[in-house]
């Protein structure tokens, strides 16, 4: 039997387990989708990380949950509510703590 170009992946080394690992902790980071075709080959795979590395974070605007967690003890305190835009944006959360600290 004669093969075609179209059976490029047969030939193709499956990416190893830490490969696999480490592709999808920086897609999560990234905020990017891991294709399957990418995951079937090492080859691919390794282009891909290599090119996710390199690529600018994105970091999340969210705040994290010890800002969350330290406005709200700080409302509680205060008997007042966190403003919902600070649930959205981490400079917002932080200006409304350093706002609010108890003194």
């Amino acid at each position: 039997m004669i093969e075609t170009a179209n059976s490029d992946t047969s030939n193709a080394l499956p990416a190893t387990p830490k490969q696999l690992a480490y592709a999808r902790k920086l897609a999560e980071q990234q905020n990017v989708v891991l294709p399957w075709e990418i995951q079937q080959d090492r080859r691919a795979l390794s282009q891909w990380i290599d090119t996710q590395r390199t690529a600018p974070r994105v970091r999340d605007a969210r705040p994290s949950s010890k800002q969350v967690a330290l406005a709200e003890w700080i409302a509680r305190i205060k008997r007042s509510a966190v403003p919902d835009e600070c649930f959205r944006d981490r400079t917002l959360m932080s200006r409304w703590i350093d706002s609010n600290k108890p003194r």
